[in-house]
């Protein structure tokens, strides 16, 4: 008998949620979820490292009603398998708890709007009463409210795909959900970038956590881990005899540890922190600390609180009164470990107390996020770049004669690609290559315990349900950035800076890759943490992935280039209105031109110029701007000095090596640049100093210094005295 088509065809809900996206190694499609689950969980088909457990799952029992969660299904099912060529792709899987909280938004209102769910009775006038709603709200963005009602035009696109057939008409006529949403696109990177103190300090103990701070984080580990591993030893050996027997020997090797600790003059270990709420008294001076660190002890008496909870040593059946009486004669001691603590050279002291095992987890996270804020901060890659980082990642390039050529690092790029990412290598600096290295050992022993080669795993596995990193590395940011003010700060003076609202700067991925970009465009000849040139990062940078169009970076540093070239003549507008001198050749071109646009704007007294006619106003002279380290240059290629000593000029951007600031018609001398003169000036009087120069040598020494002193004279601020004359130098020289 043959049975009926509609009754030999596989239930709609039994079919997998993933028809054809391509899966992880080691997951089969018939293991996935089925449409008709109660949750979904779709990590099998999620590659980025960084995307959080909680955005590829959805949970339908949430919802209370069966036509919403039927409607909920069929939506996700069609948004995650369906492509409409000129409207939209399939939903990326790591997407799919943000499609459901935004359909979950719209069902909640059509039902509450007909008192069912029906997509056949939503009309023109229900979707813009919809509308309406999310734009009364007014904490709610333009951009957010497109994105909201994109629901809507996804059920009218993706109608025959759905079981109801979705929404019949077209909404808005056609109109995108953003322009419903009053929404205007700007080019502008929104992304804040970080304050110049705010990521210096950073930059500076992140350095220092990786160079000088990991070699004791690290061996405090091996340290830890050899103790639990002997302890291991000691309880398997001890298992064997009586309760009374292993009591005896516990308490011998208790006793030795005492008497090694007071040959050493140390005293008992007490925890680093008073975790809990719990303290201790002591009984000769009254002072109030954290506990006995019993932890440390049983360690060294071999004792496992975890499988023997009644052996815990500060119990009464314990040996709290052999421990208080050793505590009384020896003293205490900060966490207790072994592991000396290395000398801060900034301090010149030891940068922290010794270790114990909470000090020393907590050490271990704030080093992991010293760690990705070089990596991510020195090589301009996008946070999924980053935490796509695995272990071998990192190699050498040498000359023959064996020198390190350049550090390259393998990872995957996924912004516009597949749902797999593509491989892709960036060149990097030294400092990244430490942080990876560092990162290597860091990550070793929780990366194995789970079976992962990733770099950034969570390195208390224990604890939590995921293994990696992911959007966690904000929260760790963001307690880096407390813990540096705790431990090597005050509250009237954090080492880490507060932002301009005077709270402490809230640190995001995002910011690294932007302000990197930012200060490799307009301010190349500034120093990361005061040692490193901006310029270097940024050759390594463009060599690598960065110089590649699929990255996106060298993109990015223009974009920020065109930025702050105009914000930077803003500046200049802005200080030429408080009444500052331009000097160089440029200097009096440019102050007419500030000048005229200040005529045409006439702002009146106590009124800040419209900066937006101002930036229109000043747009053609700001894509000539290119800042120097002696001279600003407002290019100009016919006339450009530096051009005109090579054979093979490029003439889109100047030659600021071959600046000749005093000469060029295109050179701007500011205050700013005044240091770098001011420099010059002394190292020309300290060489007029030098009685071995000489006569044609001493000309030359006094003619150059009278040209810097001429441009001194020109930036000088109102009030300053005049720069000593050579030739008054001469005569203090001779007399």
């Amino acid at each position: 008998m043959t049975m009926p088509a509609h009754v030999r065809a596989p239930a709609f809900d039994d079919r997998p949620v993933l028809a054809t996206a391509p899966l992880k190694a080691g997951h089969a499609r018939e293991e996935l979820s089925r449409v008709g689950d109660p949750s979904w969980d779709l990590g099998a088909a999620v590659f980025r490292e960084n995307a959080r457990r909680c955005h590829v799952t959805v949970h339908f029992d949430v919802l209370e009603h069966a036509d919403v969660q039927a409607a909920m299904r069929a939506y996700l099912y069609a948004r995650l398998n369906v492509d409409l060529p000129g409207y939209r792709q399939k939903l990326p899987p790591a997407s799919i708890r943000q499609a459901f909280n935004r359909a979950r938004r719209f069902f909640a209102f059509v039902r509450l709007t007909l008192g069912r769910l029906d997509l056949a009775r939503i009309d023109q006038a229900l979707v813009d009463a919809y509308a309406r709603h999310l734009r009364d709200d007014p904490a709610r963005r333009p951009i957010i409210v497109g994105q909201l009602l994109e629901v809507i035009t996804d059920l009218y696109h993706l109608r025959e795909h759905l079981p109801d057939c979705g929404i019949a008409f077209e909404p808005w006529a056609g109109r995108t959900p953003a322009r419903v949403a009053g929404y205007r696109h700007v080019r502008e990177n929104r992304t804040p970038r970080f304050p110049e103190d705010v990521i210096a300090a950073l930059l500076a103990w992140s350095l220092r956590y990786v160079t000088v701070f990991a070699h004791d984080i690290l061996a405090a580990r091996r340290e830890l881990d050899r103790l639990e591993a002997r302890r291991d030893r000691l309880v398997v050996a001890d298992s064997s005899f009586s309760e009374a027997d292993r009591q005896q020997r516990r308490r011998t090797r208790l006793t030795a540890f005492f008497d090694r600790r007071r040959r050493e003059g140390r005293g008992l270990p007490i925890w680093g922190t008073a975790h809990n709420g719990k303290v201790r008294v002591d009984p000769n001076t009254g002072t109030v600390t954290p506990p006995i660190n019993a932890h440390l002890l049983h360690l060294h008496a071999g004792i496992d609180v975890r499988a023997e909870p009644r052996a815990h040593l500060m119990l009464t059946g314990g040996e709290p009164r052999l421990i208080e009486a050793a505590a009384a004669e020896l003293g205490v001691e900060v966490g207790g470990m072994d592991t000396p603590i290395s000398i801060d050279p900034e301090s010149g002291r030891p940068w922290r107390a010794r270790f114990d095992a909470k000090t020393l987890a907590h050490e271990e996270r704030m080093l992991q996020a010293a760690a990705y804020i070089l990596c991510a901060y020195l090589t301009g890659m996008r946070d999924c770049e980053v935490q796509a980082m695995r272990r071998g990642c990192l190699s050498i390039v040498r000359t023959e004669d064996g020198l390190i050529e350049r550090h390259r690092i393998r990872s995957t790029i996924y912004k516009r690609r597949s749902a797999l990412g593509e491989a892709a290598s960036w060149v990097t600096i030294e400092p990244v290559a430490d942080a990876i290295a560092v990162l290597e050992r860091l990550s070793a022993r929780p990366a194995r315990a789970s079976g992962s080669d990733t770099l950034w795993p969570v390195l208390r596995p224990s604890a939590v349900t995921k293994t990696h990193l992911s959007s966690e590395v904000v929260r760790q940011l963001n307690v880096f950035r407390d813990h540096l003010n705790a431990a090597f700060g005050s509250p009237d003076a954090p080492v880490v800076p507060p932002g301009p609202d005077g709270k402490p700067w809230r640190i995001t991925t995002r910011q690294f890759r932007r302000t990197i970009a930012w200060h490799i465009a307009n301010r190349p000849f500034g120093t990361i943490a005061g040692m490193i040139q901006y310029k270097h990062a940024s050759v390594a940078a463009f060599e690598g992935y960065a110089g590649t169009s699929a990255s996106g970076f060298r993109a990015e540093v223009e974009a920020q280039r065109r930025l702050g070239q105009l914000d930077d003549l803003l500046g200049y507008f802005d200080r030429r209105q408080g009444g500052a001198s331009l000097g160089g050749p440029a200097g009096p071109r440019i102050a007419r031109t500030l000048d005229d646009a200040a005529d045409r704007l006439a702002p009146l007294p106590a009124m800040i110029a419209d900066r937006s006619r101002l930036r229109v106003m000043l747009a053609s002279v700001a894509r000539t701007f290119h800042v120097g380290p002696l001279a600003d240059c407002f290019f100009d290629p016919a006339t450009a000095l530096c051009l005109k000593r090579v054979t093979t000029p490029d003439p889109g951007q100047p030659l600021t090596a071959l600046c000749e600031p005093t000469r060029c018609p295109n050179a701007c001398i500011t205050a700013r640049h005044r240091p770098a003169w001011e420099r010059g000036a002394g190292e020309a009087r300290t060489l007029l100093r030098e009685k071995r120069l000489s006569g044609l040598q001493r000309i030359a020494v006094e003619q150059d210094l009278r040209r810097i002193e001429a441009v001194l004279a020109q930036i000088a601020p109102d009030g300053a005295l005049p720069p000593q004359s050579a030739a008054e130098e001469e005569g203090a020289r001779i007399t």
